[in-house]
């Protein structure tokens, strides 16, 4: 009897906490409500070039890692697995919204030690930058087997387009004199 003032205040505070912390995903919810929705998937994606079992990690705003995107379900984290198609990069998630990453959209591919509150060894999660709609962002996805990461990087950065179209990101900045470096 004499602790259970302190259960209750401990229940209380942690109430409280998940509280806040519901508040805080709302929040961010409404701030990005202005993000697209990604492309829905198409209905022949093509050919499995290759398929690795794994965890989707989130996605988030492109160098901002700590910014997750939580609208259109794209900053849950769960199983999944990442199909590269010659249309695209497929991540199938158990429990939530396919998320299709057009062939076209892709900028980049490399490993990274971790993304928005999953931080593993070094060069232990793949990290694909993507256009969606005007908005750059990173997706992380963790292998289930660690041989599958360099496979997997190899089969999307073969997918990426070699003249990526002229955006402000993509140009090379002008020398001191004024020309474009070569």
């Amino acid at each position: 009897m004499e602790y259970l003032g302190w259960v209750a205040l401990t229940l209380g505070i942690i109430a409280v906490i998940v509280g806040l912390m519901a508040l805080g995903w709302r929040n961010r919810l409404r701030r990005q409500s202005d993000v697209p929705a990604p492309p829905g998937t198409p209905a022949d994606p093509g050919p499995v070039l290759y398929e690795a079992e794994g965890q989707y990690v989130a996605t988030t705003t492109a160098g901002d890692w700590l910014d997750r995107i939580a609208v259109h379900g794209l900053g849950l984290r769960g199983n999944a697995v990442a199909a590269v198609h010659r249309d695209g990069v497929l991540f199938t998630r158990t429990g939530a919204r396919t998320v299709f990453v057009p062939r076209a959209d892709l900028t980049s591919v490399h490993l990274a030690s971790g993304m928005t509150g999953k931080f593993v060894e070094k060069e232990g999660l793949v990290v694909v930058t993507w256009r969606l709609g005007a908005l750059r962002v990173d997706t992380g996805f963790r292998t289930r087997h660690a041989a599958h990461k360099a496979q997997l990087v190899a089969a999307i950065a073969a997918l990426i387009p070699s003249d990526p179209p002229d955006t402000p990101e993509n140009r090379t900045p002008p020398t001191p004199e004024g020309r474009e470096q070569l």
